[in-house]
């Protein structure tokens, strides 16, 4: 690495096999060999040379070294030297400075303690003035000199709090003490007679000396002013007491104006005669009426106690309101900065909503709520701080807001009984097929009403009466899915004794069915849009409701069980329109079962109970699609419960069919195809619009139908060899249960000998269950892939072209 070579010979993995080799790489090369040694033989000379060269050069080397150590020891003795000799001179200098320096500092020291002295002197030259000036302006009662010497004794009495050891300070600050202990209780004599606290009128008034007193006051003790507040308020909200006695006719709620109009004309009459008497920064207006909500809610609370039976609703409602609009004049003139928390938050302007149900307040009462489908998934909106008064006359409504609780359940009530008796007499919507499923009128009507009491509760209180309103919402709610929506649905009867959808289902030959009418399909159409209206909507409320109550009874507000209630009306709805498809398709399929599928001598069109069966789609399920175009997850969930329930009844219909000839199978085989593609296009069937079915529809049809051809493929092949036709069951059908291959071989028309040995063959042909499955002799193999389905059906296209 320190003297990097091309040589071979300084590699470290040398290897002279390989060296002589790339010199002499072939026989004629060896003619150059004695020239190569010389080359090699001077090479070695010429090292040697070189080693003998570094050798004798090393000789003197340890000389040399110690004759340099020796050297750098005698200079690091010297520098040592003079390090020490730089010590002392340091040494030296510095107590030279100390000494001449000595006198400059006893000279500062002396300055400081003059400088401090004299000051001393001067804050006891003016607090000895000021205390003397202080007691005669006192008895003077000059309170406008008073309140600024004052305030400057206070401050240089503070610089003597370490002196007051030195009997003389100790005797300034008792007199100064003594002397704010007297303006004290002089001030409130002073207010007292100007301000009497027995008598209906006020003897005294607004004065200079008043004014200046008050200045005092701000540097004397807190106690002080809160004791000529409390008086003056006291004084002045006497009057009030009096014309608004329990036992007076204006106490009551019906003239609860009054009580406002009052405090209203006395705060104006206030602002006139002592507005400039007390500081700017005492806030007395709004303490005056703090003060004044304070005694009216203690007042209200008191009399609605004694009278409590003759509060109405009415009269309830007409209180709060003019209580809360009091409340918002109170915000708009004052800050609240008086309140007993002496903290006002500013409000805060929130985000513009995003959700729909969050509307303003002021048009709660008219607007109607619209729901759209993301609005869930939107933010809510925030609350919106309350002002600083809110509440502070207005609570001691809320103890008596049973009455309004009471009175809103009894509207809801008559609300219910009135959607029931319009719906009687108006009879259900008329079909409107242009505009999809229309949403029944009373559904917006119930939550436009919800939303009025809400905000109107919310603004009474957000406490327990918003809980108690709650209840009362989903009492009315469950009672308008049950009444209104589940007790409006149509009831499957038949036209021969009234039987149940249950016995629709039975197979009696002969038997009519009673299908719903267009004005029936489409009540239930409307009825399903209107229930899935109201769960969007009842979620949306049960928002709205944590937002608008006391976060600590946030938890106990839940809509979850009506929401349910509105999803079983759903459920039921999409129910009934399956049923009434399903029973529509009944006797065609019957009629299916009873052909005699042994004697069909050729391939046809499509049989006629399939033409019934499509028939019978055509007139029903456009219907729906256009009523429920509003709700396109409903139209899907209702195709996929008719496929779920219309492919296995056909499946079992077709095992029905024995014995069965080839050509029949081969009939039965395009019927198959047929009603397979009208069930794919299903969704889309008798629309100018043609969309793509949804895929977990499609993997439904394509997965319950494709059976049904494995099943007639299996009855199309021959029985012999017996081993070939099990296995060839197995493998097509996909199914081990011994039940399905005893339908199989019913359909094939075997006789009960060739059965049993088929059956004995089947039993040892099962392939061996997997470890820890299910031993009960019913098998169930993996379904066929999609490609392998795929292939199926073009063999079967295939083999139907070729029999036409």
């Amino acid at each position: 690495q320190v003297f990097p070579s091309q040589d071979p010979l300084d590699r470290a993995d040398f290897n002279a096999v390989e060296y002589i080799n790339a010199l002499f790489p072939t026989e004629q090369s060896l003619a150059n060999i004695d020239e190569v040694v010389n080359k090699i033989r001077l090479k070695i000379r010429r090292l040697d040379d070189n080693i003998r060269t570094v050798v004798r050069g090393q000789t003197n080397v340890g000389q040399d070294g110690r004759q340099a150590l020796e050297e750098a020891q005698k200079a690091i003795q010297q520098l040592f030297g003079k390090i020490k000799d730089i010590k002392d001179k340091a040494e030296k200098s510095e107590q030279m400075v100390k000494e001449i320096t000595r006198d400059i500092k006893q000279l500062d020291h002396a300055k400081r303690h003059l400088t401090t002295s004299i000051t001393t002197l001067n804050h006891l030259h003016m607090l000895a003035g000021g205390v003397d000036s202080l007691e005669a302006m006192t008895r003077r009662r000059q309170y406008g000199e008073v309140a600024n010497l004052l305030q400057g004794v206070v401050n240089v009495l503070e610089h003597f709090n370490k002196y007051m050891g030195i009997p003389q300070i100790r005797q300034l600050s008792e007199r100064v003490k003594a002397a704010q202990n007297e303006l004290g209780q002089q001030i409130l004599a002073d207010f007292e007679e100007a301000f009497p606290s027995q008598g209906t009128k006020r003897t005294g008034g607004p004065s200079n000396v008043l004014r200046d007193a008050c200045l005092v006051a701000n540097v004397l003790d807190p106690r002080i002013k809160q004791e000529i507040i409390k008086k003056f308020i006291k004084q002045h909200l006497s009057e009030y007491l009096v014309l608004f006695q329990e036992n007076q006719d204006v106490a009551w709620l019906d003239k609860i104006d009054r009580r406002y109009a009052w405090i209203k004309r006395q705060l104006v009459d206030y602002e006139e005669k002592y507005g400039r008497m007390f500081p700017p920064e005492w806030c007395m207006t709004e303490r005056i009426a703090v003060e004044f909500c304070h005694v009216t809610r203690a007042e209200l609370s008191k009399i609605m106690r004694t009278r409590a039976k003759e509060i109405e609703v009415k009269l309830l409602l007409f209180a709060i309101q003019r209580t809360t609009n009091f409340e918002g004049l109170l915000a708009k003139r004052f800050s609240g900065c008086t309140l007993a928390d002496g903290t006002v938050k500013k409000p805060e302007v929130p985000p513009p909503s995003t959700n729909p149900f969050l509307e303003d307040e002021t048009g709660a009462e008219t607007d109607e709520i619209v729901i759209e489908k993301s609005d869930t998934d939107k933010p809510k909106k925030p609350k919106v701080p309350d002002n600083p008064f809110h509440g502070i006359v207005s609570k001691c409504f809320e103890p008596h807001l049973y009455v309004y609780i009471e009175s809103q359940d009894k509207n809801l009530g008559e609300l219910i009984d009135r959607f029931v008796a319009d719906f009687k007499a108006q009879g259900p919507p008329k079909p409107n097929v242009d505009e999809g499923g229309a949403v029944l009128p009373s559904c917006a009507d119930l939550f436009v009403y919800y939303k009025k009491c809400m905000v109107q509760c919310s603004q009474l209180s957000t406490g327990e009466p918003m809980i108690a309103l709650t209840t009362i919402f989903q009492k009315y709610l469950r009672e308008y899915a049950w009444k209104i929506l589940s007790g409006n649905l149509p009831k499957t009867t038949s036209s021969s004794g009234g039987l149940t959808i249950t016995s629709l289902l039975k197979e009696k030959e002969g038997s009519e069915v009673a299908k719903f009418t267009l004005e029936e399909l489409c009540l239930i159409c409307s009825i399903l849009s209107t229930a899935e209206y109201c769960l969007a909507t009842t979620q949306q409320l049960e928002e709205k409701l944590k937002e608008k109550v006391d976060a600590s009874l946030m938890e106990r507000i839940n809509l979850t069980g009506e929401m349910d209630t509105f999803s079983i009306v759903i459920s039921n709805s999409i129910q009934l329109l399956v049923q009434d498809l399903d029973a529509a398709c009944d006797p065609a399929l019957t009629a299916m079962s009873k052909m005699q599928w042994q004697n069909v001598e050729h391939v046809g069109d499509q049989s006629p109970y399939v033409t019934s069966v499509i028939l019978h789609i055509k007139q029903n399920v456009p219907i729906i699609r256009d009523n429920l175009a509003s709700t396109r997850k409903y139209f899907t969930q209702f195709c996929i419960k008719f496929a779920n329930s219309f492919i296995p009844k056909f499946i079992n219909h077709l095992f029905k069919c024995k014995p069965i000839s080839m050509v029949g199978a081969e009939q039965l085989l395009l019927d198959t195809h047929s009603l397979k593609m009208v069930l794919l296009d299903l969704p889309s069937i008798g629309s100018q619009v043609v969309r793509k079915a949804p895929a977990s529809y499609t993997k439904i049809v394509v997965k319950g139908m494709t059976r049904a051809e494995m099943i007639l493929k299996v009855v199309m092949a021959p029985h012999e060899p017996p081993v070939v036709f099990v296995d060839n069951y197995i493998k097509l059908l996909a199914d081990c249960s011994t039940d399905t291959f005893q339908k199989i071989l019913d359909m094939k028309g075997l006789k009960r000998s060739e059965q049993s040995s088929m059956l004995d063959l089947f039993r040892q042909r099962l392939p061996a269950p997997p470890p820890g499955g299910d031993s009960t002799g019913s098998l169930s193999l993996s379904a066929p892939t999609p490609e392998q389905e795929s292939s199926r059906i073009r063999k079967l296209e295939k083999l139907i072209k070729k029999r036409l």
